[in-house]
């Protein structure tokens, strides 16, 4: 009998503690049943209220030009370097052009002597003409002197079309800023042998820049213009900059900027939003950035 009381007594008190590991995991799963669903409403209502995208500090356009040379030949000088301000019309670089200066110089030369012999011509044939209407010179005299003085005349023009297009290759050779900005990239060294349409410098004007947000297509319909937006980088110790969507394309594209996260897709189809900037930012060109832009109806 004792056996008997001790065995129902073990499995009473394996059955009770069942019992009460039973009860607590059904007051744990009902306590996680009524937080996740006040998690999730939380995350609804904060959801529509940003749009979070990832971008990148771009220039205007028009603001980043990439120059090169429309001749080939010898870089006699390229007098700017990474971080040079320039203004439109400095000179950035020069190509050796001996030889086209000194054709340009011999064309030049050659309109001058045409129109030397123009003057010398044309007094002969009022001379021809003269002594034609008072009988004293034939009439091939007079035609003598036409053909020269239109000889002459063709000259003038042969010298000065090819002093024009000579001239035009030398004005070439001296290369100038196209727009006010600072060098970001020397591409060429002095003494080095370009071809034609190689790139010699970068140039950008840093004062015309603002963000390229990608924002996630399915994101796309809540963006509107004029929303204000938050831009912060990653190691600027908390530090936030403030901008306004100014411009939002009609069509989406493929994610140009692999996303931080891994979990998110590569291939996702993206809106490239631009970001006007209201204030100075320490941001470099090209830079990553972290957007947070507000949803219509946002506080």
């Amino acid at each position: 009998m004792d056996m008997l009381k001790r065995r129902g007594l073990f499995f009473g008190s394996i059955a009770l503690v069942a019992l009460l590991l039973g009860l607590n995991w059904r007051s744990v799963r009902h306590l996680g049943a009524v937080a996740a669903p006040t998690e999730a409403r939380a995350a609804e209502r904060e959801a529509p209220l940003r749009i979070r995208a990832e971008g990148r500090l771009v220039a205007y356009p028009g603001a980043l030009v990439t120059v090169g040379t429309d001749i080939g030949g010898t870089l006699r000088s390229l007098p700017v370097f990474e971080k040079t301000p320039v203004k439109k019309g400095d000179l950035l670089a020069e190509i050796d052009a001996a030889e086209q200066k000194a054709a340009y110089a011999e064309a030049l030369a050659r309109m001058k002597e045409a129109e030397v012999d123009m003057k010398l011509f044309d007094v002969e044939l009022q001379r021809a003409r003269h002594l034609f209407a008072t009988g004293a010179a034939a009439q091939d005299a007079v035609d003598r002197s036409e053909h020269d003085l239109a000889g002459a005349s063709a000259r003038k023009d042969t010298a000065a079309a090819t002093a024009w297009r000579l001239g035009t290759i030398v004005g070439k050779t001296r290369i100038t800023a196209p727009i006010d900005g600072v060098v970001t990239e020397r591409l060429a060294e002095p003494g080095q042998t370009v071809s034609q349409g190689s790139a010699l410098v970068t140039l950008c004007d840093l004062k015309r820049t603002r963000i390229e947000a990608e924002v996630d297509e399915y994101d796309a319909m809540r963006v509107a213009l004029g929303a204000e937006a938050t831009i912060t980088v990653e190691g600027s110790e908390g530090r936030l900059w403030k901008g306004k969507v100014e411009e939002i394309p009609d069509t989406v594209t493929s994610r140009r900027i692999k996303p931080e996260d891994p979990g998110r897709p590569t291939d996702a189809r993206v809106l490239p939003v631009k970001i006007a900037l209201v204030e100075e930012t320490p941001i470099k060109l090209g830079q990553r950035v972290e957007v947070e832009i507000k949803a219509p109806g946002a506080p």
